[in-house]
């Protein structure tokens, strides 16, 4: 059995194993330490945990079930999902990668290649959509443009386009102007 095989490896093993609602651990505070190594206090290395506990409500569609009847939907819910990805795995030959291999990666590399491109600058529900937008957006640049330069020209009353925030005016200290 590899890593990837069984979800008792990972989170929620406690949901479908043991049954149990309550999930307890302690994470160490580190302000609380930190404050502490300041003082020139010496500190025990779970003095500063705090517990912290997760209570798991039943979901609201299965809160008529009684416990046992409620184990029994989440046990079937993920041997559903062991079986749809195993499924997937023998469709796509890919195996899943062990403990060893998992453990031998280095968890600052980044991946050879990407499988994302870079957003678009426009999210649109069609190319054609996409496309006015860009065109549209070509056209207020241009008109921008061509009133910050009249404005840069000494003229005034500049039509900029609706919506945009023409450029300020230089200042003008008192006394200087012509």
């Amino acid at each position: 059995m590899e890593v990837g095989d069984e979800p008792a490896q990972g989170a929620g093993y406690f949901l479908v194993g043991a049954g149990v609602h309550v999930s307890q651990a302690s994470t160490a505070n580190r302000t609380r330490e930190f404050a502490a190594r300041n003082r020139g206090e010496s500190f025990g290395a779970r003095q500063y945990a705090t517990k912290e506990v997760l209570e798991l409500d039943p979901l609201p569609c299965w809160r008529h079930l009684s416990p046992e009847q409620y184990r029994a939907q989440i046990a079937a819910l993920v041997e559903t999902i062991k079986a749809e990805a195993k499924a997937r795995r023998q469709a796509s030959g890919i195996k899943p990668l062990g403990p060893a291999t998992i453990l031998a990666q280095d968890p600052l590399s980044r991946p050879r290649k990407s499988k994302r491109s870079s957003a678009p600058r426009v999210h649109a529900v069609s190319k054609l959509v996409r496309k006015a937008m860009y065109e549209a957006y070509a056209w207020f640049v241009a008109a921008f443009r061509e009133a910050a330069a009249n404005l840069r020209a000494g003229d005034r009353m500049a039509k900029f386009p609706q919506g945009s925030f023409p450029p300020g005016l230089p200042f003008v200290a008192w006394g200087t102007a012509g």
